[in-house]
């Protein structure tokens, strides 16, 4: 690790082979826990090059736990986190509805880190028990639409350097892989980044996929649609401004789309938006979220029409449903 560690100090680059091995090395436990801080602190004062990148995902994804969801046509909608915003889980929700709505979402989360409540944390409070079983996934997906693939159980990478991320307590390049290397290989992924240097550097990368994506960055530096400011989106078809005119709202105040300060609250204001009765902003927010999310899926869609197909699930309680078929599968 020393001659990594120097290697950065210099300000020099690892190609796309040596990020992938360093990052392998880490996870065969070759390296102790003060050798990886100072390797993550490193990298969060300087940018990570688009090789380093594609090395530490194409790591991720030979040493993570195999599961074959290939008969699904699979979504996911991830954020990267690491912008600072403490809003409330607007992903995870978003994903309920987009189930309920119909289509098939592999959830890809973790605790969280850099904010106070993660996806993991608040499916673990409210009663979801985590799985990396491929039957009891496609059972999840077969009943509830959805499933929810907790990333340390499928990635030992994260699961290593889980402790050391919360001791830090910053975002890392790991808020970076996060939505890179869900285990089910989704078709369809909306990705939120906290930067939009980040979002150009995810465009160049999922260009060379064969996936159907929308990446999704508020200009004023959220990692989702928050109803805040206009969102800046790359997709398959190139880049483009979706205003909050486009979109039919009003701008909104930072404090209406604030998360909880614990993760019983947060969970409070999780099942206030399925049970309908949270505020016209929280589910205006989850909503235009979802229909980015269908519009990834149906991009020759108009927003508004998967708009209203968002809101068709959330207020039939479909979302709710789905919701409630995961944690009783």
């Amino acid at each position: 690790m020393k001659r990594i560690l120097n290697h950065l100090f210099e300000n020099k680059t690892f190609s796309r082979a040596e990020a992938k091995n360093i990052l392998i090395s880490i996870t065969q436990g070759e390296f102790n826990s003060s050798q990886i801080a100072a390797f993550i602190t490193a990298y969060a004062m300087r940018n990570i090059t688009v090789d380093e990148l594609q090395g530490f995902r194409d790591a991720m994804l030979d040493i993570c736990v195999k599961t074959d969801l290939g008969d699904y046509e699979l979504i996911d909608l991830c954020g990267t986190g690491g912008d600072g915003k403490d809003t409330f889980n607007i992903s995870t929700l978003s994903s309920f509805v987009v189930a309920g709505a119909g289509h098939q979402v592999a959830k890809h989360g973790n605790y969280g880190v850099s904010s106070g409540c993660g996806s993991s944390n608040v499916m673990e409070y409210l009663g979801y028990t985590f799985t990396n079983d491929q039957d009891t996934l496609k059972r999840n997906l077969d009943s509830a639409g959805i499933c929810f693939l907790h990333a340390p159980l499928f990635n030992p990478a994260m699961k290593i350097v889980a402790p050391i991320r919360k001791e830090l307590g910053v975002k890392t390049f790991f808020n970076m892989l996060g939505p890179m290397v869900n285990p089910g290989h989704p078709k369809y992924q909306m990705v939120g980044v906290f930067s939009l240097e980040l979002a150009r550097l995810y465009a160049y990368l999922y260009q060379e996929t064969d996936k159907n994506y929308t990446i999704v960055h508020a200009l004023e530096g959220y990692d989702e649609v928050s109803l805040t400011c206009d969102v800046k989106t790359f997709t398959n078809k190139g880049e483009y401004i979706l205003t909050l005119n486009d979109m039919g709202f009003e701008k909104v105040s930072t404090n209406d789309i604030k998360g909880g300060d614990t993760v019983e609250s947060s969970a409070k204001i999780f099942m206030d938006v399925l049970n309908g009765t949270a505020t016209d902003v929280q589910n205006n927010v989850v909503l235009c979220n979802s229909a980015l999310a269908i519009k990834t899926i149906k991009p020759e869609a108009s927003f508004a029409d998967c708009y209203y197909e968002a809101e068709e699930s959330l207020t039939s309680k479909r979302a709710l449903d789905s919701f409630k078929q995961l944690l009783a599968c």
